[in-house]
C-alpha cells in the first residue's frame, strides 16, 4: 500500500485577517459607542445616515474604521468565493489574497476619485459626498454578513455553497435597501442627471459583478 501525500496549506494568515477585522470593529465600538449603536440598526432605521451625514463625514474616524473592516472582509469573501468556484483549493495562499485586496483597494480608490471628479465638474460636491457616505455605510454594514461567511468558510466548511448563496442574498438585500433610501431622498437630483446616473450604475456598480460572474462561469 503506497502512502498518499497530502499538501496541507496553513490558514494562520486567514485567522490573522479575521482577527484584525474584529479588532477594528471592537475599537470602533469602543471609541464611538453611540454612533455604533445607531449603525447597528441601519437597514431598519435610517437614523444613522441622516444623523451623521455632516461635514467631514467621509473622514470621520468611525467611518474610516468601518471602511477598513469592509475592505478586509470583502477581499477575504471574494477570496473564498473564487476558491469555491475553482474547486481545487489550490489558490489558498496569502499572495492570492493580497492580489484581491490590492484590486479591491484600487477599485474603490478609482471609483471615489471619479465620483469626486464628477462632483467638481458639476459643482455638487455636497450631494455627491453625501451619496458616497450613504452608499459606503450600507456596504460597511453588509460586510458584517461577509465576516460571518468568512468565519464559516475558514473554520467549518470552505465549500459551503449554501453559505455563499444565503450571504450573497443578504448582502444584495442590505444594499438594495440603501439604494432605495438614497434614491427616495434625492429623486430630483437623480432625475436632473438621469443619464449620468445610469452611466455611473453601469460603469462602476454593475460592471464589477458582471466581470466576477463571467470569471466564475469561464
Amino acid at each position: 500500500m503506497e502512502p498518499i501525500y497530502r499538501t496541507i496549506t496553513s490558514q494562520d494568515w486567514i485567522t490573522f485577517v479575521i482577527l484584525a477585522s474584529l479588532i477594528i470593529l471592537v475599537v470602533a465600538k469602543r471609541l464611538f459607542a453611540i454612533r455604533f449603536s445607531n449603525f447597528i440598526i441601519l437597514p431598519f432605521n435610517s437614523k444613522y445616515v441622516f444623523l451623521y451625514n455632516k461635514k467631514d463625514r467621509l473622514r470621520h474616524g468611525f467611518h474610516l474604521f468601518l471602511t477598513a473592516f469592509q475592505v478586509l472582509n470583502i477581499s477575504l469573501y471574494l477570496f473564498w468565493i473564487l476558491n469555491l468556484y475553482e474547486g481545487s483549493g489550490s489558490s489558498l495562499s496569502p499572495l492570492f489574497f493580497l492580489m484581491i485586496l490590492g484590486l479591491v483597494l484600487l477599485y474603490f480608490l478609482v471609483k471615489i476619485i471619479l465620483q469626486l471628479g464628477n462632483a467638481m465638474v458639476f459643482d455638487n460636491y455636497r450631494i455627491i459626498s453625501e451619496f458616497i457616505f450613504k452608499k459606503v455605510s450600507y456596504l460597511n454594514y453588509s460586510s458584517g454578513v461577509m465576516l460571518v461567511a468568512n468565519v464559516i468558510f475558514t473554520y467549518i466548511n470552505p465549500e459551503a455553497l449554501g453559505v455563499f448563496y444565503i450571504s450573497f442574498f443578504l448582502i444584495i438585500l442590505i444594499n438594495i435597501v440603501g439604494w432605495v433610501n438614497m434614491i427616495k431622498s434625492r429623486q430630483k437630483f437623480i432625475l436632473s442627471y438621469f443619464f449620468y446616473f445610469i452611466l455611473y450604475l453601469c460603469a462602476l456598480e454593475i460592471s464589477p459583478f458582471v466581470i466576477i460572474a463571467h470569471y466564475l462561469n469561464a
